[in-house]
């Protein structure tokens, strides 16, 4: 019996070589709680294997048989019953990426996240909102804007709401180095803070290399005990479907503590999700005794310290825009025959 009982296990071993050069990929799904035998069965309709009876006794040989993950797969056509198991019980699913820009919203991410979840839009957006979302992440809130961290991840297609959610948390957590924590102890701020004045950074820098004389101002306006007056603060009160900031709008939402021109200090919480370098500009601003900054139409930004010359870099910045508008409306000039 056990020559029989070798012979057997030396020829299931030699099948698990089975196959040729692989195929073209085929891309099949295992069911929730489907067993070897289901999974097998597929396997060889897709042409993935044959003889689906020895390759579950392969798979129980090598006492792999409930170990099989679901998910959806791409295998390529007469593979090695190796390769296969492998891919099975190791859950190498298909993924999809998911990118969330830095400075987005929640209300931006709810769509991808619907996407990818399979979830309506209106779902997923209640989830984000739901009070207690920050207290059950282990967040600083007040709710979970500001630390669903940006950066691209994969997930496989039809990935829970709760799966993105912690996986972006975790990476927030990671951006916190030692170095960092120390740093926000030395500022005499807390981590809600840091992130909030990060967002407000990363919403008004168009270029990265600005973000610490960005950050240096608001600090410097902080410690004065000034108002912040940052326009991205009020655009998130009036739902942040704006692109440009209306003294009109700033009257509309006066009473908001979003509203950095009514209201002192910091809003109650971010306004979007900072990256990386808005983090560390925010920690580590650059050492300038500016008040002010306006935007130049290219993007950058000019940077005073007193009105005087604020008021001065804003005429220039908005003659700048006009002439900037009148050659975008100038007709062009006719070909020379």
């Amino acid at each position: 019996m056990g020559h029989w009982r070798r012979r057997g296990v030396c020829a299931a071993t030699l099948l698990c070589a089975c196959g040729g050069p692989p195929g073209a990929p085929v891309e099949l799904t295992v069911p929730v709680g489907a067993g070897l035998a289901e999974v097998s069965d597929t396997l060889a309709s897709r042409e993935v294997i044959r003889w689906p009876s020895l390759f579950r006794l392969y798979a129980r040989i090598r006492g792999e048989d409930r170990l099989v993950k679901s998910g959806r797969y791409a295998l390529a056509r007469s593979s090695r019953w190796r390769d296969v198991l492998d891919a099975l019980t190791e859950g190498r699913v298909l993924t999809v990426t998911l990118t969330v820009p830095e400075g987005f919203r929640l209300d931006q991410m709810a769509p991808r996240f619907a996407g990818l979840s399979g979830l309506p839009v209106d779902e997923v957006s209640r989830a984000l909102a739901e009070p207690d979302a920050a207290d059950r992440s282990g967040v600083p809130g007040p709710t979970l804007e500001g630390y669903l961290f940006p950066d691209s991840y994969r997930f496989a297609p039809g990935v829970p709401l709760p799966a993105i959610l912690d996986a972006m948390v975790d990476r927030y957590r990671r951006a916190w180095t030692p170095r960092r924590r120390e740093r926000l102890d030395t500022l005499g701020m807390t981590e809600r803070e840091l992130v909030t004045l990060a967002s407000i950074v990363q919403a008004e820098a168009r270029r990265a290399e600005e973000m610490p004389r960005i950050a240096s101002v608001y600090h410097n306006r902080l410690r004065r005990g000034w108002l912040l007056q940052a326009d991205p603060t009020v655009l998130y009160a009036l739902g942040g479907t704006r692109e440009r900031l209306l003294f009109a709008a700033i009257d509309s939402v006066a009473d908001s503590p979003y509203n950095t021109y009514t209201q002192p200090g910091l809003p109650p919480g971010p306004i979007g999700a900072p990256g990386d370098a808005a983090l560390e500009a925010a920690l580590f601003p650059a050492e300038e005794d500016n008040l002010y900054f306006v935007a130049w139409p290219d993007g950058t930004h000019v940077f005073s310290r007193t009105l005087q010359e604020h008021n001065q870099a804003v005429a220039r910045s908005r003659r700048e825009r006009a002439r900037l508008e009148r050659e975008s409306e100038a007709p062009a000039p006719r070909p020379q025959r």
